[in-house]
């Protein structure tokens, strides 16, 4: 794929992004100023041309945060395969805190704009200005390359979807649900390019969390937007005709981590978070009959462990264990339904 204004490959660039593969992790890899500027251009022109309200189809695979952490991202989708062999849609904070967030969002970035129906990206809290300011995106850009560079960037995030639809039984975003949101068409009409706002639904969409002590809404610790409890939950599936949300956003030990009775799932992808938890990433996969299943991604520290397990309404059928495979009891989604 080229533009008018450089010759741009993308699938040169996504062959450079992946070299590295087998490298002790800290190897950069350095693309052209302008590749990345083409990127940045081709992925934003891409989602502003699909809805910011996605409405997807399984079969699905659903990731959460990678955070920089590019070598752990690059194990993904050796195990859930890389693209077009799945589709993916990934649920926010692509950049900060890791040590590669340029090789993350490039490479993500670069899927987009070649599997455009088969690869998805939400927008996170920090694929935001106030917040990858500060958290080490912009840092890496301006040491690696220019101010512009992250400019760029920005311009993009300001563009990205902000929640999906699976098969009208899925909903998922980066953060969680807002006070504020009683139709889904009050997400359509969310005008993009947008910064974050710090109040209203995309604010909440991108930064509200689950607590099984509240009940209805909370204050957030986080100092923006609130934390609901499992009703609040139940309320929302049953007014929407929904079975399941999906969000990342917070670090859970095991990858992913349910809540209000399984009506809820957090899924996180980037394991042993920043050096600093000894958690495991994981990866939902959903197939066509909306059966979701568990891959588990564990340190890469550690003796890599890849375990998966299935979620479906039933009863428990084995211990969850190293590459065990488990029935987990959740409210299944049914597309019969």
């Amino acid at each position: 794929m080229a533009s008018n204004d450089g010759e741009v490959d993308v699938d040169s660039i996504i062959e450079r992004l992946l070299l590295v593969r087998g490298f002790r992790p800290g190897k950069e890899v350095k693309l052209a100023e302008h590749e990345i500027q083409y990127l940045c251009r081709s992925a934003r022109e891409v989602m502003m041309d699909q809805p910011i309200l996605l409405e997807l189809e399984a079969p699905l695979k659903v990731c959460g945060d990678t955070h920089g952490q590019y070598y752990d991202l690059l194990r993904l989708f050796e195990y859930g395969g890389f693209p077009p062999k799945a589709n993916y849609l990934f649920l926010g904070d692509y950049v900060d805190r890791g040590k590669h967030s340029l090789e993350t969002i490039c490479l993500l970035l670069a899927y987009k704009v070649k599997y455009p129906e088969n690869f998805f990206l939400l927008r996170g809290n920090h694929e935001s200005a106030s917040i990858n300011r500060i958290y080490g995106f912009y840092d890496e850009c301006k040491r690696r390359y220019n101010i512009k560079i992250w400019k760029a960037f920005i311009d993009c995030f300001n563009c990205f979807p902000i929640a999906a639809l699976i098969d009208d039984r899925i909903f998922a975003m980066h953060g969680g649900l807002s006070p504020d949101l009683q139709s889904m068409d009050q997400i359509r009409r969310i005008i993009r390019p947008t910064d974050v706002p710090d109040t209203g639904i995309l604010s909440d969409l991108l930064w509200s969390d689950p607590d099984s002590t509240v009940r209805g809404w909370g204050e957030n610790d986080r100092g923006i937007s609130f934390t609901f409890g499992p009703d609040v939950v139940a309320r929302f599936l049953q007014k929407h005709d929904l079975d399941l949300i999906a969000r990342g956003h917070q670090v859970v030990e095991d990858g992913y981590e349910f809540f209000a009775k399984r009506h809820l799932v957090t899924i996180f992808s980037a394991p042993n978070y920043g050096g600093e938890f000894d958690n495991a990433g994981g990866m939902m996969s959903i197939d066509e009959s909306l059966l979701c299943s568990f891959q588990i991604l564990r340190p890469a520290s550690k003796k890599s462990i890849f375990t998966m397990g299935n979620v479906k309404g039933g009863k428990e059928k084995s211990s969850r264990k190293a590459g065990s495979k488990t029935e987990v009891p959740v409210a299944g989604p049914s597309k019969s339904k």
